[in-house]
């Protein structure tokens, strides 16, 4: 498995391409904009993508979904939980603030513990981590993990926008991701990639909490 990364949009919002070297297979994770240069990026590495799923479905990471639907033809997955905010108005008003499409209906949700399939010998897991949102995921494979704007380099996401609850994010955290080994690597989706163990260590946000000192 390979994992590339393309920092777009107007708040510099990092998609994620997984790919698999062999097969040529690919998952586009959070199309935030740009969907001409995913589509470059794409036909220039001969990617064949299968699907696209989100992280959650703010409109900085939705903005590419629905050109990117159109022109590969392919299905475009999300939580359930955050399956209201694709026609929410307050996200469709950010959108058009940022410049940003507003994304499709999901064709499917995923769930806690689901297995996308990648290629024949690789799948991603699906982690729910509420908190950012309430369909927040994140989503595992091969000792990397991709986290949306659950966690980030010495951060972690808002929880003050609607659907937000910063208690939880915190439990998603910690009981959902610093379960993992240290070394993990972590893809959020704004900033630069860091590792579970360094952010156990120097996250101020976490640093506190009970086991992780």
């Amino acid at each position: 498995m390979k994992i590339e990364v393309i920092t777009v949009g107007p708040i510099d919002e990092n998609c994620h391409i997984v790919y698999c070297e062999e097969h040529r297979a690919s998952i586009i994770v959070d199309p935030g904009d740009s969907g001409k240069r995913i589509i470059a990026f794409m036909e220039e590495k001969d990617l064949i993508p299968k699907l696209i799923v989100n992280t959650h479905c703010h409109a900085d990471h939705t903005g590419a979904v629905a050109p990117l639907v159109d022109y590969f033809n392919i299905p475009f997955l999300c939580h359930r939980d955050d399956e209201w905010m694709l026609n929410d108005t307050d996200q469709m008003e950010m959108a058009r603030y940022l410049g940003l499409k507003t994304p499709p209906k999901n064709d499917s949700a995923v769930a806690d513990g689901e297995m996308i399939d990648l290629c024949d010998d690789f799948a991603l897991k699906v982690i729910h981590t509420p908190g950012h949102t309430p369909g927040g995921i994140c989503l595992l494979g091969e000792g990397n993990l991709i986290v949306g704007d659950t966690l980030f380099r010495t951060s972690i996401g808002r929880s003050d926008l609607t659907g937000g609850n910063h208690e939880q994010l915190i439990t998603s955290i910690k009981t959902r991701l610093f379960t993992l080994p240290d070394g993990t690597v972590v893809y959020p989706g704004h900033g630069e990639t860091t590792t579970i163990g360094y952010e156990k260590q120097h996250n101020p946000f976490l640093r506190q909490t009970e086991g992780y000192t």
